[in-house]
């Protein structure tokens, strides 16, 4: 699909640097940039001592909504100097409601951006890109430190396994890859059964992307007994791809978190842009 609007999550202590690199990508494709300025509110005080600190919890939020509304007004004259079409909004939920409130609003956006300073939030990243990915039906970009994000690229990694998972980031970024230079469909150990990937691993796939003018190279490789996320980033580094798209928790978010898995482990430590849909 094309992209033409994109939301930035700026927590309220966070820097500029998310929202400039969220300002220049809408820049580069003419795209609405949607903003959500969010501070997170502690519970209420409850139990035998919920009274001798309802004080201090009160003043904490009130604290906390006044930086709130002053990081709103930095916000806005940031993205009215950027001379972009945006939008600017504030939230302040509990924790509990953090993935609610983002998925609510990724669902009128055609990607939610999580730039490095969010990625480096240890206490907010989770919440944020499962309430991206599983409460809005859209796609997330994932944007490492040191990257250099676009969604122009000239070379694409398409993390293919012919799951439901990576099919969806297929579509979503079928627009971006129609008019990238090569596009990769790069499978690890592929499976050749009928039930998996059938007698030609890639071949269907690579089919279906052609049809919509998408030049293509499949590369069927082996792990080796490396991770396969290890792979996938190395292979990616190897084809000097400027983006790598996947789909999304391929197992249940409780099994990732308790074994790991691919998913997991590009989140944590991607070393690329990363596009990802479930």
């Amino acid at each position: 699909m094309v992209f033409r609007s994109l939301l930035s999550i700026v927590e309220v202590e966070q820097t500029d640097h998310d929202l400039e690199v969220a300002i220049e990508l809408c820049s580069e494709i003419n795209a609405q940039l949607s903003v959500t300025v969010l501070a997170v509110a502690s519970p209420p005080p409850i139990g035998d001592y919920a009274l001798g600190t309802a004080d201090l919890w009160l003043k904490e939020r009130q604290q906390k909504l006044a930086a709130l509304d002053k990081r709103v007004e930095e916000v806005e004259a940031l993205v009215k100097k950027a001379d972009i079409s945006a939008t600017v909004i504030d939230e302040f939920p509990e924790p509990a409601r953090v993935g609610h409130i983002v998925g609510r609003h990724a669902r009128y956006t055609d990607a939610t951006i999580i730039g490095p300073d969010l990625l480096a939030n240890e206490s907010l990243k989770n919440l944020i890109i499962e309430g991206a990915l599983f409460e809005s039906g859209k796609p997330l970009l994932l944007i490492p430190h040191g990257a250099k994000p676009t969604l122009q690229p000239k070379h694409v990694l398409l993390a293919w396994d012919s799951g439901v998972e990576c099919t969806r980031a297929a579509r979503e970024a079928l627009d971006i890859m129609a008019c990238a230079e090569e596009v990769h469909v790069t499978m690890i150990d592929p499976d050749s059964s009928t039930a998996a990937n059938g007698p030609e691993p890639g071949a269907d796939i690579a089919a279906y992307l052609a049809h919509h003018g998408v030049k293509i190279v499949v590369d069927r490789l082996p792990s080796s007994n490396y991770a396969i996320a290890n792979v996938i980033k190395q292979h990616a580094m190897d084809i000097a791809s400027d983006l790598i798209v996947m789909g999304g928790y391929g197992h249940t978010r409780l099994r990732e978190r308790i074994f790991g898995g691919v998913t997991r482990s590009m989140v944590d430590d991607p070393n690329l842009p990363i596009l990802m849909a479930h």
